[in-house]
Parts: structure tokens; sequence; C-alpha cells
């Protein structure tokens, strides 16, 4: 009964815990993400697409589902997957803001070598 109680109190855990950042950790939700961003495809035709177990497959779909990056909709007896894609806005805004960052760093060192060219032309011009 405790190893219960602990399995689930561990799961809920990680459950909550579970964000856009795990999504993305992983290459094959990136491309479940990739196949079903422009149209919604069945939980079945994803998991042909992949070399490893349908369950697999299927925990992938779950934290997914968690990280609020697809919804599963039920249409007949098949479960489609539809694209909830929003969420990447929020790594969006955290890489952007080492884009900027090394934006302004190349710009420096743009600056410097404009800066060491001009200093050279100049004494090869006298």
């Amino acid at each position: 009964m405790f190893a219960y109680i602990f399995a689930s109190t561990y799961l809920h855990n990680m459950k909550s815990r579970r964000d856009v950042y795990q999504a993305i950790a992983d290459p094959t939700r990136r491309a479940i993400i990739n196949m079903i961003a422009s149209q919604p495809h069945n939980v079945n035709s994803i998991a042909e697409k992949f070399d490893v177990s349908r369950q697999a497959v299927s925990l992938h779909i779950q934290i997914l589902i968690d990280c609020g990056l697809i919804a599963v909709k039920q249409q007949g007896r098949d479960r489609f997957c539809e694209a909830r894609l929003d969420q990447l806005s929020e790594i969006s805004v955290w890489v952007d803001q080492y884009r900027q960052h090394w934006e302004s760093k190349l710009d420096a060192l743009e600056s410097y070598i404009d800066k060491l060219k001009n200093e050279r032309d100049g004494k090869h011009n006298k």
C-alpha cells in the first residue's frame, strides 16, 4: 500500500512539474509536434511513424497533453491529436533574450573589427 501511495504521489508531482521545455526536450515529441502542427492526426497514424512501441508513443502524447501542447479529441473510435502551439511562445520569449544578448555582442565585435580596419587603412594611406 505504501508503494502505491508513493508512486501515485511521485507521478502526480512529475505531472504537475511538466512544462513546454520538457515537452520539446525529446526528439520524438518534437517530431510529433511537427507532424500534427499542420493538421490533426489520429494516435495510430502517429504511432506508425516511429520505431518505438505504441505505448511509448502514447506516453509521449500524454506528456504533450500535460504540457498543453496538444489536445486529443475523440471522433468515433479514433482519437485525434491537435496542436495547441500557443505555449511555445514562452520558449520564443526565452530564446529571444539570448538572441538579443548575442546580437549585441556580435554588433560590438563588428564595430571593433571596423575600427581596427579603419586604423590599419589610415596607417597604410600615410
